[in-house]
């Protein structure tokens, strides 16, 4: 009986060892073999997303600003040629398509809000300065001081300067019949007018009114003006089949690449305030199902170049303004006499939307942002487009770089350009002097420059 006892305790503690054991998870056997991965020369789709998962390991793990913009553009592939001045029909709803851009009509409160916080009154006086005769206008304030210093009165009376109309205005008139009428210049060849007469002048105002303007914006003193220097950008946006050569029948992203050349740019080493919150919705983007090269737009193979005029080491690495220059081939009078006359804003719309869209979102790829990196806070650049005569301006936020089409599904982020309609600078020069001069235009180009962050 003791024996049966004891047998059935041992049968129960071999229960609760039993029962115990099984509890223990057992470990997954060690793989003997790696994971079958796609073969990365394959054409299957899972080889594709290999490659492209490659791709965005190697740009993210470049160890510097240069390395990451090489690999970026180191596949070499036919891509569409956009230029920023071109003789296409209603290009403007084309390039924001491209760019994935909401055109606002009219100027951003931001060009009187970025200054009023700096200068309470110099909005109110700017807007009202041009039925004003040469009153002054009120310039930006310099940076305030400590909260905890000493206050001058005599530094606190000339805290904020003014700014004479009537001194900006002769300024801009003493360029202008420098170029027009105190120079015996030449009858200039076939379509080189704008290179004889209005870019001297553009670039006679541009550094005079810079110069004058930076001892009441300290950024002018600081930045950098290049004279007709090289922006490139390329970027990826949709999808096409490739129908010739060895690659027919693949599908490929669309490539686009912006080969600009503005008259003048200013870099400047502080980016500009933001306009609109990054997630802003102004608008909608003009949907074009069309091939680009219904634009007409050309492809053609060569180097991949982001470039904003400067190299990535150099401490102006933010623009602040540039200055377009409409060709001959593109004048007013042309389009009026070949009954165009409807096309005549869409050639100012179209350079600022692409020039501006190439000049920002290259800064931004030099600040380490692309396509799989978006952007973490706008940029903003502005352009003035001009014939030497009408003068037309823009603002423009960049607040995505994700245009591929892996990219855009889930991308709501639209990029912004506000613009306005050209204005005449002046009727005409006659008998040394300028007559019917438009002191609206000069003001707004002043606004323009005079534009700087809150926090200088």
């Amino acid at each position: 009986m003791a024996a049966f006892k004891g047998r059935g305790f041992l049968w129960h503690g071999r229960c609760w060892f039993s029962q115990t054991e099984a509890a223990v998870h057992p470990q997954p056997p060690v793989l003997l073999y790696p994971p079958t991965a796609a073969s990365p020369t394959a054409k299957s789709k899972a080889a594709k997303r290999r490659r492209l998962e490659h791709f965005y390991q190697q740009v993210h793990a470049a160890a510097s600003i240069e390395e990451k913009l090489r690999l970026y553009g180191r596949l070499q592939r036919p891509k569409y040629m956009v230029y920023p001045q071109t003789f296409a029909l209603n290009a403007d709803r084309w390039y924001q398509s491209f760019t994935k851009s909401v055109f606002v009509p009219g100027l951003p409160p931001r060009a009187a809000k970025a200054a009023a916080a700096v200068a309470p009154e110099a909005p109110k006086v700017l807007e009202s300065a041009a039925q004003l005769a040469p009153e002054a206008i009120r310039a930006p304030e310099p940076v305030a001081p400590a909260p905890g210093a000493a206050k001058n009165p005599e530094s606190t009376a000339g805290a904020a300067p003014y700014l004479d109309v009537g001194e900006l205005r002769s300024l801009a008139c003493d360029v202008l019949l420098q170029e027009r009428f105190y120079q015996n210049k030449r009858p200039p060849a076939l379509y080189r007018d704008q290179d004889h007469m209005s870019g001297p002048f553009l670039t006679h105002l541009v550094s005079t009114l810079t110069a004058f303007l930076s001892n009441y914006n300290p950024l002018l003193a600081a930045s950098s003006l290049d004279l007709k220097p090289e922006v490139n950008y390329y970027w990826h946006h949709g999808e096409e089949v490739v129908v010739h050569g060895h690659r027919k029948g693949r599908i490929d992203p669309v490539r686009f690449q912006i080969d600009d050349k503005p008259h003048l740019q200013i870099r400047v080493p502080k980016q500009l305030p933001e306009i609109v919150p990054l997630e802003s919705d102004l608008g909608d983007v003009p949907v074009i199902d069309h091939k680009p090269s219904k634009l007409p737009l050309f492809k053609k193979q060569y180097e991949n170049k982001v470039f904003i005029g400067s190299k990535v080491a150099d401490p102006c690495c933010y623009g602040h303004t540039q200055f377009h220059l409409i060709p001959d081939k593109l004048k007013r009078e042309r389009l009026i006499k070949a009954c165009l006359e409807d096309q005549i804003e869409v050639v100012y719309r179209a350079n600022g939307i692409a020039s501006l869209f190439a000049w920002t979102a290259a800064q931004a790829m030099y600040q380490g942002f692309w396509s799989e990196a978006d952007v973490t806070h706008p940029f903003v650049s502005q352009a003035v487009v001009t014939d030497g005569k009408y003068f037309a301006f823009f603002c423009y936020q960049l607040n995505t770089l994700a245009l591929t089409m892996e990219t855009i599904q889930n991308n709501s982020r639209k990029n912004i350009c506000w613009g306005s309609d050209s204005k005449p600078l002046y009727d005409v020069v006659e008998d040394g002097s300028v007559k019917g001069f438009n002191d609206e235009v000069l003001l707004q180009l002043v606004h323009f420059l005079l534009n700087r962050p809150n926090k200088l």
